[in-house]
């Protein structure tokens, strides 16, 4: 009830789209670090949007949960309360369920891969996909690979995670992922994360380089083990009751800054990861790189358990892109 009347509250109080001397402001929240490559592009993102429309089209940008965590901010989006927002395709899941498909493990077999599904029409309609729960993706932004980092045991092969509690998100596939491997998969909300780590509620967690070194999960987790198990992107969504608002240019004028932001932070992301393993090294943190195959075969598994459904064989169509 407290959640319901906050939203409420904020649904008053926050303008989704406003005009300001004929001035169109679209509203953008999100739960990231300014310092993050994906706030500086959308950033980038807003600067070009007023340059494309000549001041006549701004995004209003509030960073580090300002107005909430994810999964609050899509559902400002689908009330129309809020304009935009940058999520994990994880919470994302429990809106749009095919949007899972980027939690199973090993779906893609490098970088390259991942960007050429991104930019098929599977990425394309995987972003359209939300449009009927009234969120419309608007583009992916590079989230690298995930991986584990634990605080006493390095884990060289899947059965060094054997009775380890691993931080997840609230994500059934992430679940899946790590029962598979053998560990004992914990939700916790990621700003209680460091506390977590230090007090050994949980023995380690998953996720890319920046997030690792920008958390500072490093002065407790001493072991960063690249096994690269997921590759789960960030994506912009867009409200459509907001979208649909818009004037065909202002939707153009849009479109166009997104992508080009979506350049713009591809290379952010490289020196952000480069920077970040770098320093963690530094810090005294020890980085494993182990053999990828048996954390593969031992996820085989999680695949064989779609089998019979549309996400089984999106997993087959991923495979025939090159």
């Amino acid at each position: 009830m407290k959640k319901v009347l906050l939203l409420a509250i904020i649904a008053l109080t926050l303008l989704y789209c406003q005009s300001e001397s004929k001035v169109t402001v679209i509203k953008l929240a999100h739960a990231l670090d300014p310092s993050h490559s994906v706030h500086k592009a959308m950033v980038y993102m807003a600067e070009r949007v007023k340059e494309k429309s000549g001041g006549k089209m701004r995004v209003d940008i509030y960073s580090s949960g300002q107005l909430g965590q994810e999964r609050d901010l899509i559902e400002l989006l689908q009330i129309g309360s809020l304009g935009m927002t940058k999520v994990s395709t994880a919470p994302l899941e429990a809106f749009v369920p095919e949007i899972q498909i980027f939690g199973i493990p090993y779906v893609f077999r490098d970088d390259q891969h991942r960007w050429n599904v991104l930019n098929s029409e599977i990425g394309k309609n995987l972003l359209l996909a939300g449009e009927k729960y009234f969120l419309r993706g608007m583009c992916y932004y590079d989230a690298g690979s995930r991986s584990f980092y634990t605080k006493d045991v390095p884990i060289n092969t899947p059965s060094d995670l054997n009775g380890l509690k691993i931080r997840v998100m609230k994500s059934l596939t992430s679940f899946e992922m790590v029962k598979a491997l053998g560990g004992s998969a914990t939700p916790i909300p990621w700003g209680e994360l460091y506390t977590a780590l230090q007090q050994g509620v949980v023995d380690g967690a998953e996720n890319n380089p920046p997030s690792f070194y920008l958390s500072r999960h490093y002065e407790v987790c001493k072991y960063y083990s690249l096994d690269e198990h997921t590759s789960i992107p960030d994506i912009l969504i867009m409200s459509t009751k907001v979208w649909d608002r818009l004037s065909p240019i202002e939707q153009q004028w849009l479109q166009e800054a997104v992508d080009e932001s979506v350049e713009y932070q591809k290379k952010l992301w490289k020196e952000s990861t480069d920077e970040s393993l770098s320093a963690v090294e530094e810090a005294g943190v020890q980085i494993l790189r182990p053999d990828k195959q048996p954390f593969q075969d031992a996820v085989q598994q999680v695949h064989d358990s779609y089998k019979g459904t549309p996400i089984y064989d999106l997993i087959q169509e991923i495979q025939t892109i090159q």
